[in-house]
């Protein structure tokens, strides 16, 4: 009835997302589907009797309402930062350097940093291959900012909220946010954004991430790191950014993200050199 690429949501959930068919299993002589979220960083697995398949029509319907969603944010941030500008002089926003477990996610977020004017460099990377190679990614690749993401969740039964055993890559975030930190201990010399759906966002702050998911063990839009990291790349370096605003800005607010106070990652020039 199903196959790998199908859209579907789920009746036990009431259908609130469209989810991808990434691969099928059988458990127990049932047929199981891997599925991980359209748009937001959610993987999991359903039986096929809780799955509705949707038509095309739908998927453009739904996309067109995140799309929606996404815009308004991506306004938001573009408005702000106008009001930011100091005209005499030239800006020198943060490189950036994301590393993804999911590569059509991190498609999505490259082509964000480029529409909002940020230099990013993307890396496909398993969430659990991400602690062994991000000390080599980082001393090969210099960044201001790094960004760790891909799909986490609260694993089926686990009740314990503080466990890392309770999460699906929790562990991972936190083991690559403690070998960048060996690589660079300052966080105002190395930002970091860690984490997916429903992480834990303590054990990750407590690693030493500047910001992380997920505060309510919500939902994380795929964009949403994206956002953090923007205000960021154009906060002067002699300023902190601004926790309310920057948060703001996301799709998922304070329910999906936080962070510690940290210094914005834009150098200013002078003067500026206007050629015709």
């Amino acid at each position: 009835m199903f196959k790998i690429g199908d859209i579907v949501a789920r009746r036990s959930y009431n259908q609130d997302l469209f989810l991808k068919i990434l691969d099928i299993k059988k458990t127990g002589g049932k047929d199981i589907a891997i599925l991980g979220g359209l748009n937001y960083r959610l993987f999991a697995d359903a039986f096929f009797e809780d799955l509705v398949l949707k038509n095309a029509k739908e998927v453009v319907h739904y996309q067109l309402a995140d799309s929606q969603e996404v815009y308004k944010k991506f306004r938001k941030v573009v408005f702000d930062r106008k009001f930011k500008v100091e005209e005499e002089y030239f800006e020198i926003p943060g490189r950036i350097l994301h590393l993804d477990g999911d590569r059509e996610y991190l498609e999505q977020c490259l082509r964000t940093y480029k529409q909002l004017g940020l230099q990013a460099k993307g890396i496909c990377k398993a969430e659990t291959e991400q602690p062994r190679v991000i000390g080599r990614i980082l001393r090969e690749n210099p960044t201001d900012i790094l960004v760790l993401t891909g799909h986490d969740a609260l694993l089926k039964g686990k009740k314990n909220l503080k466990s890392l055993d309770s999460y699906r890559s929790s562990a991972y975030f936190v083991q690559s946010v403690l070998e960048a930190r060996k690589y660079q201990p300052n966080k105002d010399a190395l930002v970091i954004f860690a984490g997916g759906c429903q992480s834990n966002f303590e054990k990750i702050i407590e690693a030493g991430a500047n910001f992380a998911s997920s505060p309510k063990r919500m939902l994380i839009h795929a964009l949403d790191p994206v956002f953090i990291v923007e205000s960021i790349a154009f906060t002067p370096i002699d300023r902190t950014v601004s926790l309310k605003d920057i948060i703001r800005h996301t799709v998922t607010g304070t329910d999906g993200v936080g962070g510690i106070e940290t210094r914005g990652q834009m150098r200013r020039g002078y003067p500026k050199v206007d050629y015709c």
